[in-house]
């Protein structure tokens, strides 16, 4: 079934330490921010922080809800993967193991259930996935622990052979879906429309290349090659010969698939949310949509509708 989600969500990994330290009280404004904008959708994961990411989200929505002012706040989070002493992750597809894993969001998220529950990162664990992994998620969906169901991954190809075999409610693909990186229209999105999965993307910067195309930038958690950079700052003029942010058409660009449900873009202030929300309402010119696939940023069949 498909799953009707917020067009616009908060990745909170940022708020989990990822790559800088956030206070708690920047995390706090983040996640109050993402709540005046209307971003009520927020995606999470025991392995942002070893916790962090997750415990801070609770806390803040807790708050924000005895202070009224959060209807229809939607939370993603994942499992597969068990927290230890020590920062360290073991991975377990049992049912036991997934049922610890959501047990204990659920308690740093301070939420009888979650409205998505991804199995994270299952790349090579195809036989696990199929015996226990996946029968288990049903039951906690039956269970009504969990709304909904799905896949949460960076690479499609083991993503589109879960969604041939499953047909989930829902999945998640971080970088594969940008400006810069056209992966998941090659089978994964043409699947998820043919099943009726509906897709979120993440990751449309690219690890902050489309957001400030610098030198350091990083791109697919790595240091970005030079010819990427270019493409990068290529991408920027074009956009910016049309009065376009960059940012404003990488946060855009995934929604000219009709698979997609939801952008989620990672935050860690509340200036950021709100530069993000402000992209997201900019109105990108069908003129330059066609100018970036003229120079290989968009492909074109996703204009031929």
């Amino acid at each position: 079934m498909s799953v009707a989600l917020p067009r616009l969500g908060l990745g909170t990994a940022p708020i989990g330490n990822l790559f800088a330290q956030v206070s708690e009280r920047d995390a706090a404004a983040t996640v109050a921010a993402a709540v005046a904008e209307r971003m009520t959708y927020f995606d999470t994961a025991p392995r942002y922080g070893h916790g962090v990411a997750e415990d801070r989200l609770g806390r803040a929505l807790a708050n924000g809800a005895s202070n009224g002012g959060l209807d229809g706040v939607v939370v993603s989070t994942k499992a597969g993967w068990l927290l230890r002493p020590g920062e360290r992750v073991v991975t377990d597809w049992s049912e036991r193991g997934l049922r610890e894993s959501l047990e204990s969001s659920l308690l740093r998220l301070r939420r009888p259930a979650v409205d998505v529950l991804f199995l994270h990162d299952p790349d090579d664990f195809h036989e696990e996935i199929r015996r226990t992994g996946y029968p288990a998620a049903r039951r906690i969906r039956e269970e009504g622990l969990a709304g909904a169901i799905g896949f949460g991954m960076n690479h499609c190809e083991p993503l589109a052979a879960y969604v041939a075999e499953f047909e989930p409610d829902v999945v998640l693909i971080a970088g594969r879906f940008s400006l810069l990186d056209h992966d998941a229209l090659t089978t994964l999105l043409p699947l998820c429309a043919k099943t009726g999965t509906t897709v979120v993307v993440g990751g449309v910067f690219n690890t902050g290349l489309l957001a400030d195309p610098r030198p350091g930038a990083m791109f697919h958690y790595r240091e970005t090659p030079p010819e990427v950079l270019a493409r990068a700052r290529r991408c920027r003029e074009v956009c910016a010969e049309f009065g376009v942010p960059l940012a404003a058409a990488a946060v855009r660009f995934p929604y000219l698939h009709p698979a997609v449900g939801s952008v989620v873009v990672g935050c860690r202030s509340a200036e950021e949310v709100r530069a993000n929300a402000a992209a997201a309402r900019t109105e990108i010119p069908p003129e330059l949509w066609h100018r970036l696939a003229a120079e290989g940023f968009v492909p074109p069949e996703l204009l031929e509708a």
